[in-house]
């Protein structure tokens, strides 16, 4: 995210409730209705007041005869009925990518006119984005399926804006920018084209409705591909929004399908379907099991325990204490970007900075969303986790470590207060510890541990023993010593220096891990030609023959 946006306070109000919380942002039925697109209004979705999420397959929003019920993570009750497609309903899906050949939608050779198209609904709906009751109502509407403070929801729109506007006009047609190469005779050149897939498929996770799914389908659309696009069903009525959005901007209908299933039935569809190149963000058990399935047509960001190293420089604790917190602990721990675990410095061992990081936890509430329902994990899970982790000898609970009071978050999901354990980093690489230690749990839990100087090389193993390799932070001002660290790891997006932090997923710069060939990005213009086409040469050889040629020997 915007780190301004990202990191920014929460406005500085007091409602007795997460719910009435969410009220104050009032949405009048007038402003509803000047919203053409809109289908739903996000302080009106309750148990008494369901809405209901559709597919779109074939240019046409469907309905389904099952009905899968989520509850409101505030409260339990059902508010979204969303209607699934099974697995003998998979088969118009199917149909729908089949008609779409690999050559794509468009390519350098074919409709070219359609790279203007999509710059056109790309400024279009960032027009739409950037007006404030738009903006607004995307905001809360992914606070309403993704508790998260307002900030946090309405940085998720502006990233999302702002990539919208930076793939306006004519930069949809840069993408497919080709090269070209003298021959070795007159009338010989070689270029070298950006090529579609063709038909694809999306799968994104829950914790970023809008963003990630905007983002990898746009991306997807620019370089010519027909995209079948599935979000997590508890979430997708974001994207349903977004998508009836863009359909008002220009959208052609049978360019995009939108599917809501369990994971059984997409992955029926996928193996069906057999798209040419599938996106998957989510967890990397599913991610192991889709690059086997799908025999290596597929391109993966998935989970990422996300590690956090401070140098021997010691300066601006304040700010450092602020941003691991933020880091730790915004959208409640739930970002693929997270800080899963921080190493510090002895130096900082003596600052004030862990005491700093405790006061700035205990700040955040469930009234302003600053923490928040955890959607994968239940507290049960977490706590006993913890114990395990607290067996480990030398180990000890820095702040945190219970349950949220008073509230009606449902026990399906997770309900914890911000969470630090220390593991001393000896015990930590120990083989029996080390991977229940580096465990990512998707919720406001860090681990924290210290080293001296010449224990670096310890801690340079144990990133090297990682096998998430998303983000990093390296926090020092030292130049020997952040080039001594990023010599040795990996991640694929790394921050350094003192305002290094883990968490932000901007427009300005690629997002994605490394070390696998299978590694997506997203955002940038590198990441969408990465992810979303391949790479096609052209000879051209026209002639003309040298005077006098004659056939020549064989050979």
């Amino acid at each position: 995210m915007n780190s301004r946006l990202l990191f920014g306070q929460a406005g500085a109000r007091g409602p007795k409730s997460a719910l009435s919380w969410l009220g104050s942002f009032h949405l009048s039925s007038r402003s509803l209705h000047s919203i053409p697109f809109a289908t739903v209004n996000p302080e009106e979705i309750s148990g008494s007041r369901a809405a209901e999420v559709e597919n779109f397959v074939q240019g046409s929003w469907t309905k389904s005869k099952i009905w899968n019920e989520i509850l409101d993570p505030l409260n339990g009750e059902p508010f979204i009925k969303v209607a699934e497609v099974d697995e003998k309903g998979i088969q118009p899906f199917v149909e729908s990518l089949s008609k779409c050949p690999k050559h794509g939608l468009h390519n350098p050779f074919k409709a070219p006119e359609r790279y203007l198209l999509y710059g056109d609904i790309s400024a279009k709906a960032a027009h739409m984005l950037a007006q404030p009751k738009v903006s607004d109502f995307f905001t809360r509407l992914i606070q309403r399926v993704v508790p998260k403070s307002y900030q946090q929801a309405f940085g998720e729109v502006h990233v999302t804006q702002k990539f919208l506007e930076n793939f306006s006009g004519d930069q949809v047609r840069f993408l497919a920018r080709s090269f070209g190469v003298p021959g070795n005779h007159l009338g010989q050149q070689s270029h070298g084209f950006r090529w579609p897939y063709g038909p694809v498929a999306i799968v994104t996770p829950f914790n970023f409705p809008l963003e990630i799914p905007v983002l990898q389908l746009m991306g997807a659309l620019y370089m010519g591909n027909k995209p079948v696009l599935k979000v997590d069903s508890k979430v997708s009525i974001v994207m349903e929004q977004m998508m009836r959005l863009l359909h008002h901007c220009g959208l052609p209908v049978e360019d995009v399908d939108f599917i809501n299933s369990d994971g059984k039935a997409m992955n029926r569809l996928l193996l069906e379907a057999n798209p040419r190149m599938t996106l998957f963000t989510g967890s990397s058990r599913v991610a192991e099991k889709l690059a086997t399935d799908l025999k290596g047509r597929i391109k993966l960001e998935d989970a990422g325990f996300d590690w956090k190293v401070l140098g021997p420089d010691v300066q601006e604790v304040d700010y450092v204490a602020w941003v691991c917190d933020q880091d730790a602990y915004a959208c409640s721990g739930q970002k693929c970007s997270a800080q899963s675990i921080l190493f510090m410095h002895e130096n900082w061992s003596k600052s004030p900075l862990v005491s700093k990081m405790r006061v700035l936890a205990q700040r955040r509430k469930l009234e302003d969303l600053t923490i928040g329902p955890v959607l994968t994990f239940t507290t049960g899970e977490m706590l006993d986790h913890m114990s395990k982790l607290l067996r480990i000898p030398g180990s000890k609970l820095l702040f945190g470590g219970e349950p949220l009071v008073n509230h009606s978050i449902p026990h399906v999901y997770g309900a914890l207060k911000p969470t630090a354990v220390y593991i001393p980093i000896d015990e930590m690489l120990k083989e029996e510890n080390f991977e229940l230690v580096t465990r990512e749990i998707f919720g406001p839990f860090q681990i924290v541990t210290e080293y001296k100087d010449d224990q670096l090389p310890k801690i340079l193993d144990a990133l090297e023993r990682m096998h998430a390799h998303l983000t990093a932070a390296v926090v020092s001002n030292d130049a020997l010593f952040l080039q001594e660290v990023i010599g040795k790891t990996v991640n694929g997006t790394t921050y350094a220096g003192l305002r290094a932090r883990t968490t932000g997923a901007p427009q300005n710069h690629w997002f994605g891990p490394a070390g696998d060939p299978r590694c997506a990005g997203i955002g940038t213009p590198e990441a969408i030609k990465l992810v979303w086409s391949c790479h096609r040469e052209i000879i051209y050889d026209f002639g003309p023959l040298p005077k006098h040629w004659e056939v020549p020997p064989p050979t």
